[in-house]
């Protein structure tokens, strides 16, 4: 039985989360602890998670229509393989079971810790990448297989799976960083909405906290659009950084 102060907790963890999503990523480090801080089971509260943080994907995605109008024939050949790679991720962390996944999970986020430290250089050496004179890669094909396997490791964690993306698209694809970016997240939202429409009936769903963490979400992310440019993210990616750090030493111990 979660006490009213726990839904006031997972709220503002949620409104963190929605912001810092919009700033600079990684707020499943900071919804996923404190989800089993309550007494939620770690696959009980990933899924949850999940589910909750579907409204913060869609708005991402919505909000940079523009540039996936041009995207089209990629989108017909990925979306389908991000889709298949999430509930595939689904199936495998319901089959895993709680205390497999729970061995799991410090090795997880701190895979997510390190995908999101290395965001800036690859950033950057997609930029470069961008701006050179290599050959074009016009069979955009290549891109559906890696695409399917950072889906499945979406579908079963998700935290970095945005990085994870974007990274195998500047090796795969040869286009702007701005379109690339775009592309990232039509993905990313594909990822999260499959895995979270099979969770559904799963049963695993914690309804009552989904819906307060997809609320606060919102509104953090609202908030954090509206401040991003005033804030550094590479401040807050490191402190986000360092907070998954300190929970998987936490989890190591425990």
């Amino acid at each position: 039985m979660i006490e009213w102060y726990e839904y006031i907790l997972v709220g503002l963890a949620a409104l963190a989360a929605g912001a810092v999503n919009a700033i600079a990523g990684g707020g499943t480090l900071i919804t996923f602890p404190v989800l089993t801080a309550i007494g939620i089971p770690a696959v009980a509260a990933n899924i949850t998670n999940t589910v909750a943080l579907c409204p913060g994907y869609l708005g991402a995605t919505f909000a940079q229509l523009k540039d996936l109008k041009e995207q089209k024939r990629r989108l017909y050949l990925l979306v389908p393989a991000s889709i298949v790679g999430g509930i595939i991720g689904g199936i495998l962390l319901l089959q895993s079971g709680e205390r497999l996944f729970r061995s799991l999970v410090p090795f997880l986020i701190l895979l997510a810790s390190a995908l999101l430290a290395a965001a800036d250089p690859l950033r950057k050496w997609l930029i470069r990448r961008m701006g050179s004179n290599a050959a074009k890669m016009d069979f955009d094909g290549w891109a559906v297989l890696p695409v399917l396997l950072a889906a499945v490791y979406g579908g079963y964690f998700g935290a970095g799976l945005s990085v994870i993306i974007l990274a195998v698209l500047g090796l795969t694809l040869n286009d702007s960083l701005t379109k690339l970016n775009a592309l990232k997240q039509a993905l990313a939202f594909s990822v999260n909405i499959a895995a979270a429409i099979f969770f559904v009936f799963s049963g695993s769903v914690n309804w009552p906290v989904a819906l307060v963490m997809a609320v606060f979400a919102w509104l953090g992310g609202t908030l954090g659009g509206k401040v991003a440019g005033r804030i550094q993210p590479v401040i807050l990616r490191w402190i986000v950084v360092g907070i998954g750090v300190i929970v998987s030493i936490l989890y190591f111990i425990r």
